[in-house]
């Protein structure tokens, strides 16, 4: 099964910015999608955005579309959240999630994904 290991959180200020990276290590494939999902203090887990190896097509949450950029770099086999206009609103445990045989779009859940990362905690100040 393929290990995710999720980097890039931290406390930063309402308006700034951060990048969260999710490298990718074991069996990986050129197929497949890769979502970036969150979870704040008492509230379920939702996804963020998502992105399909295979041809790069993404999908994003609506209170994040303009603001969040997913992309890839399947060299380093890593995939990227650029985080900007941050609110306070967006502070959660950040998580990305790959499966292989998942094509994503606005209809995929977390219960889609087969394989997860530890979470990274991003927290916006206001």
């Amino acid at each position: 099964q393929v290990q995710l290991v999720e980097s890039g959180g931290g406390l930063v200020q309402s308006g700034g910015s951060l990048r969260l990276s999710c490298a990718a290590s074991g069996p990986t494939s050129d197929y497949g999608a890769i979502g970036w999902f969150r979870q704040a203090p008492g509230k379920e887990r939702e996804g963020v955005s998502c992105i399909n190896i295979s041809d790069g097509t993404t999908y994003y949450e609506d209170s994040v579309k303009g603001r969040f950029t997913i992309s890839r770099d399947n060299v380093k086999k890593t995939v990227y959240l650029q985080m900007n206009s941050l609110r306070p609103e967006d502070t959660a445990v950040y998580y990305c999630a790959q499966d292989p045989d998942l094509y994503c779009s606005g209809y995929s859940t977390a219960g889609d994904f087969g394989s997860w990362g530890q979470g990274t905690q991003v927290t916006v100040s206001s």
